[in-house]
C-alpha cells in the first residue's frame, strides 16, 4: 500500500523533533555555561550562581510556553470548563500530576549539580543513565513491545554515559544528593507511566491534549517552587533565588537570561514531542538522550572556539562515538523494516 507524503513524514517526525531538541539544546547549554562562568563581557568575569539564573529564565519559559501553544493553536485540545462564564483550558488530574513530575524534574536537574562532593559527571551518569534504564521497565509495565534495535540503541546510549566516568574524580553521593537524584528518577518514572497510558498513541489529538495540559502545568509549578524557595529560608538556595527575582532586571545581560529561558522552553517542547512518539519508550528515550549528549559536546567545542575554555575531555568524544552507533541502530533497522513491510 502506497503511503502519502504526509504519512511518510509522520513516520520520521521523531527525528525532526530530535533535531529541534538538539538545535535548542546547543545554544541553551552554551549560554547557560557562559552566564555561570561569567564569560559575557557585561558580567566582568563574575559568574552567576545557578539558582540566581532560574527566576528570570523560569518566567521567560512560562511566557514562551503560553506563546508557543497559542501560536500552534493547540489550546483547543486541552480539557475546558466554564469559569464565571469563560471557557478556560485546564489539565485533568492525571496530566496535572504529570506536569508536577515534570516541574520536579526541572528543579532536581539543577539541584543535583550543586552539591559539594558530588561529581557533576557522576551525577549526569546517574540521572541520564537511570532514565535509560527506566525506559524498558515502563514498556513492560504498560505492555509495549520492545524491538531489538531499541535495546541496542539504549545500550550504546548507556555506554556513551559510562565512558564519561573515566574523568570523574569520585563516586561519593551525599545523602541529600541521593534524595534529589531519587526524586528526579521517580518523577520520570511517574511521568512516563502517565504519558504511556494517556498518550503515545496513533491519535494526534490525544498526544496534543497531553502535551498542552502537561506544559501548562509544569512551568507555572516550577515558578511557584522558586517563589517558595525565595519566601522560606533554605540554606544555599534562598539567597541566590531572591537575587534572581530582584537583581537582574536592570542589568545589561538580562537579554541573555531571557534567551536561556526561551531556549529552555524549546528543549521542553521538542523533548516532550520526542517522548510522545508512538514508538516504545526504549526507542524514544535513547533518541532524546542521544540528541542531548551530542548537543553538549558541540556546545563544549563552541565554548573552546569562542572563549578559549578547555576542550571537552577525550571520554566525551568517545561517548559521542557511541552515540553515532546508537543513532545507526535507531534509524537503519526500523527504516529497513518499514521498507520491507511496504514492499509486502
Amino acid at each position: 500500500m502506497n503511503k502519502s507524503f504526509k504519512e511518510k513524514l509522520a513516520e520520521y517526525s521523531i527525528w525532526a523533533f530530535a533535531f529541534g531538541y538538539f538545535a535548542c539544546y546547543v545554544p541553551y547549554s552554551f549560554m547557560t555555561k557562559v552566564m555561570s562562568k561569567g564569560l559575557l563581557s557585561s558580567l566582568n568575569g563574575n559568574g552567576l550562581a545557578g539558582f540566581s539564573i532560574l527566576p528570570v529564565t523560569a518566567i521567560a519559559t512560562t511566557l514562551a510556553m503560553i506563546v508557543t501553544i497559542s501560536a500552534l493553536g493547540w489550546w483547543k485540545y486541552a480539557t475546558h470548563s466554564k469559569v464565571f462564564g469563560i471557557n478556560m483550558p485546564h489539565p485533568t488530574k492525571w496530566t496535572f500530576l504529570s506536569g508536577v513530575s515534570t516541574a520536579l524534574i526541572i528543579g532536581t536537574t539543577t539541584l543535583a549539580y550543586t552539591f559539594e562532593g558530588l561529581s557533576i559527571v557522576f551525577a549526569m551518569v546517574l540521572m541520564r543513565g537511570g532514565v535509560l534504564i527506566i525506559a524498558p521497565i515502563i514498556d513492560h509495565i504498560t505492555n509495549r513491545k520492545v524491538r531489538w534495535f531499541s535495546y541496542a540503541g539504549m545500550v550504546f546510549a548507556l555506554f556513551a554515559l559510562l565512558v564519561s566516568l573515566f574523568d570523574t574524580k569520585g563516586y561519593h553521593v551525599p545523602f541529600l544528593a541521593g534524595i534529589v537524584i531519587a526524586t528526579y528518577l521517580a518523577s520520570y518514572f511517574i511521568r512516563f507511566q502517565f504519558m504511556s497510558r494517556l498518550a503515545k498513541s496513533e491519535s494526534a489529538d490525544a498526544n496534543k491534549k497531553y502535551f498542552v495540559e502537561e506544559q501548562m502545568t509544569a512551568t507555572p509549578i516550577f515558578l511557584f517552587i522558586l517563589i517558595m524557595f525565595a519566601l522560606f529560608n533554605v540554606d544555599g538556595i534562598t539567597e541566590s533565588v531572591r537575587t534572581g527575582f530582584t537583581f537582574h532586571w536592570n542589568q545589561p545581560y538580562l537579554w541573555a537570561l531571557i534567551i536561556i529561558g526561551v531556549l529552555s522552553q524549546g528543549t521542553g517542547v521538542f523533548g516532550t514531542l520526542v517522548f510522545l512518539d508512538k514508538n516504545e519508550n526504549t526507542y524514544c528515550i535513547p533518541v532524546n538522550r542521544s540528541s542531548s549528549i551530542i548537543a553538549g559536546v558541540l556546545a563544549s567545542f563552541l565554548l573552546t572556539w569562542i572563549f578559549g575554555v578547555n576542550p571537552p575531555a577525550a571520554s566525551r568524544l568517545m561517548g559521542a562515538g557511541f552515540i553515532v552507533f546508537a543513532i545507526l541502530f535507531l534509524t537503519i533497522p526500523p527504516a529497513l523494516a518499514k521498507r520491507k513491510n511496504n514492499i509486502k
